[in-house]
């Protein structure tokens, strides 16, 4: 029988959320100009202790990181977790956090590409949804579209309903499930841990960026090895940008790479998601259940209730 999963408790105005930083560094400039464009929503924002830490590529270290996460996580008043950045670092310390607070305490947890991580994590080990959204490094970023903002603050305050997009369509059709996946790199990590995401009845969605070509084959192939293709409800595939070759090209296109790594299957298939490492970058539910119907001349993905 399925799990029911935890929807935690959307944001209202004057609820108070917080930005730590659990992988790379963030200018302080764009950490501090994170917190008036949240509070222009009618929330306050808290930064943590080691938000704007430096050591190497690193928010500081793996404990000061995890610091933060855990005082977050342990605060009642948090309402939601805003991660400021990816990079690499979550995988470091995931499994130190103590998640016990959120059988009270359920709370939003907000991010995506290393966030991929923790999304996940909470997700499996958890059974507590999450969002998929930009992050305070892209706050200010003119090339962001309005949707990627509109998304995040519907998303937030639970009003996000209904994503449209057009995209190429290899399987057109219709299917149900929840959504799961993320940054392909970090999918391809959680394989063999407590975090891999259970694939079956379920709208895999996959991204990523500045991989080479065959590296991104040799995710797909992995997946596919590790039955994480197999028994899908739909596959959807987001931003894939800033792809390079080597000096004998792959020969082989993205969508083609996908489609080989799929070709026994049957469910939908749809590319061009907006979602992942690209401009119109919109929130999605992770982990809620939705509804997907791929023409590929109007593509949409509906939530619907846990």
């Amino acid at each position: 029988m399925k799990k029911k999963k935890i929807q935690p408790p959307f944001l209202k105005p004057g609820d108070k959320v917080g930005i730590v930083s659990p992988s790379w560094h963030i200018d302080r400039v764009k950490l501090s100009e994170a917190i008036p464009f949240l509070e222009n929503w009618g929330i306050k924002v808290v930064t943590g202790k080691n938000a704007a830490r430096q050591s190497g590529l690193f928010a500081g270290s793996d404990m000061e990181r995890l610091h933060d996460i855990q005082t977050m996580t342990d605060d009642p008043d948090i309402k939601a977790v805003i991660f400021s950045r990816g990079g690499y670092g979550l995988s470091r310390i995931i499994d130190k956090i103590n998640f016990s607070p959120l059988k009270r305490h359920p709370k939003l947890y907000v991010g995506f590409s290393d966030i991929t991580c923790i999304l996940n994590w909470l997700n499996e080990v958890c059974g507590i949804t999450s969002v998929h959204a930009e992050m305070p490094v892209n706050y200010r970023n003119a090339d962001k579209t309005p949707e990627t903002f509109e998304t995040l603050r519907q998303a937030l305050f639970g009003e996000l309903e209904t994503i449209t997009w057009r995209g190429k369509v290899f399987r057109p059709g219709k299917a149900a499930g929840d959504i799961t996946g993320g940054n392909l790199s970090l999918v391809y990590s959680l394989l063999g841990t407590p975090g891999a995401p259970e694939v079956s009845g379920r709208i895999l969605f996959l991204e990523d960026v500045g991989e080479y070509i065959y590296h991104i084959d040799r995710m797909m192939m992995s997946l596919r090895l590790a039955g994480k293709l197999k028994g899908l409800s739909a596959l959807v595939i987001g931003g894939m940008t800033d792809m390079n070759e080597t000096r004998t090209p792959f020969g082989k296109s993205m969508e083609d790479i996908v489609m080989d790594a799929v070709s026994e299957y049957g469910y939908p298939v749809v590319f061009n998601f907006p979602a992942g490492h690209i401009n119109d970058n919109r929130a999605f539910y992770f982990g809620r259940n939705a509804e997907l119907n791929c023409t590929g001349t109007s593509n949409r993905l509906k939530f619907i209730d846990l």
